[in-house]
C-alpha cells in the first residue's frame, strides 16, 4: 500500500478493517439514541466499556461498508427501525429492571445539545437568521466577562441585528471565556477535543432558558408571533404555540393550564403597566402601534412557558 495520503484512506477504510466503520456506526447510533452501542465512544480499547449489543453494532458495521459507506441509507435503517420508533414511556416494572435504557426497552429521551436548544427556540420565534458561512458572531452575553478575564483590554462586540440570531455554530468562541449560556449546557470549551459530551442537570440550566436576555427576547418574538398567526382567541393561541414548541396537538388539560395563566398574567400586568412595558418589549424592541403591552406581556411569560416545556427541551 503506497505510502501517501490515499494509501492512509484505503488502509483505513479496507475490509480488513473492521474498527472504522464500528466507530461511525457507534456515533451514529449515539447522535440518534443519545448514547452509542459502545458507551464510551472515544475509546473502543480496552479501556472502554463493551458493546451492549455486539452483534447489532456489527451487523450495522457490515452493512454501512456493503452500501458503500452510505450514511443516508444507514440512517434511513436506524430510524424506520422498530427500536427507534417506541415510545419513551417507562412503566415502573421496566424502570426497575433496566433503569438507565441499555436494553433498549422504550425509545430514548435525552436533554437536546446547548447550540441545539438556543437554535431551535429562535427557530420557533421565528428569528433565526438561517444565512451560511462568513466570519463568527456575537451575540449577546452579560457584560463584562471579558474586561475581567483580560484586565478590562477587551470587549464582546455583540453584533447588531439579526446577526445576533445566527446558529450556534457561528458563535465566536474564546476557549479562557466560552459563550456562558452554552458552557451551562455542557458545551465543551475546545481546550481539548471532546468527542463524547457528558450531559449534566443543574438549576443553573433552568435560570439560562427562564431568564438569559436572549432567551427572554425569544419569548417576546414568540409571543407576538401566537398574537400574529395564531388566531383570535387564547385558546386558538396556546394551541398555536405547543404545536411549534413541541410537534403535538395541544390536550384540553394543556389549553386549560395556559389560557389560565395568560389569564393571571394578564390581570397582573393591567396593575402594573411598566413592568408590562418591560417585559414586552425590552430587549426586542417597541411594539406596533395597535400593541397592548399588558397582553404582549402575558404573551411573552406564555411563550416563556413553552419554550422551558420538557418536551421542548429533551428528545423525543
Amino acid at each position: 500500500m503506497p505510502r501517501t495520503r490515499l494509501g492512509v484512506a484505503n488502509w483505513i477504510t479496507d475490509n480488513q478493517n473492521p474498527l472504522t466503520a464500528r466507530v461511525a456506526v457507534n456515533r451514529f447510533w449515539s447522535h440518534l439514541f443519545g448514547r452509542g452501542l459502545v458507551s464510551t465512544e472515544e475509546d473502543f480499547g480496552t479501556q472502554g466499556e463493551p458493546p451492549s449489543h455486539p452483534m447489532l453494532l456489527d451487523w450495522l458495521a457490515t452493512e454501512f461498508t456493503r452500501t458503500d459507506w452510505n450514511v443516508k441509507t444507514l440512517l434511513k435503517t436506524i430510524v424506520s427501525s422498530h427500536t427507534y420508533r417506541q415510545s419513551a414511556r417507562v412503566t415502573p416494572e421496566r424502570l426497575n429492571v433496566d433503569p438507565t435504557n441499555r436494553w433498549l426497552g422504550r425509545a430514548p429521551r435525552f436533554r437536546l445539545e446547548a447550540e441545539t436548544i438556543r437554535d431551535q427556540a429562535l427557530a420557533i420565534a421565528g428569528l433565526l437568521d438561517r444565512r451560511m458561512g462568513g466570519p463568527s458572531v456575537y451575540p449577546f452575553q452579560p457584560p463584562g466577562l471579558w474586561q475581567a478575564a483580560f484586565n478590562g483590554q477587551r470587549k464582546w462586540p455583540t453584533s447588531p441585528g439579526s446577526q445576533k440570531h445566527r446558529r450556534g455554530l457561528y458563535t465566536f468562541w474564546r476557549r479562557t471565556v466560552p459563550y456562558p449560556s452554552m458552557a451551562t449546557f455542557d458545551a465543551p470549551s475546545r481546550e481539548i477535543c471532546m468527542p463524547r459530551r457528558i450531559r449534566t442537570n443543574t438549576p443553573l440550566q433552568a435560570f439560562v432558558t427562564l431568564n438569559d436576555p436572549v432567551y427572554v427576547e425569544i419569548s417576546q418574538a414568540l409571543g407576538r408571533r401566537l398574537v400574529a398567526e395564531g388566531g383570535a382567541t387564547p385558546a386558538s393561541r396556546v394551541a398555536f404555540g405547543l404545536r411549534l414548541a413541541t410537534g403535538q396537538k395541544a390536550s384540553p388539560a394543556q389549553q386549560e393550564v395556559l389560557v389560565g395563566l395568560f389569564s393571571t398574567e394578564l390581570a397582573h400586568f393591567r396593575k402594573d403597566t411598566e413592568a408590562a412595558r418591560q417585559l414586552a418589549t425590552m430587549p426586542l424592541g417597541p411594539l406596533s402601534a395597535d400593541g397592548d403591552t399588558a397582553t404582549m406581556a402575558a404573551w411573552t411569560v406564555v411563550a416563556n412557558v413553552l419554550l422551558n416545556l420538557d418536551q421542548a427541551l429533551t428528545r423525543p
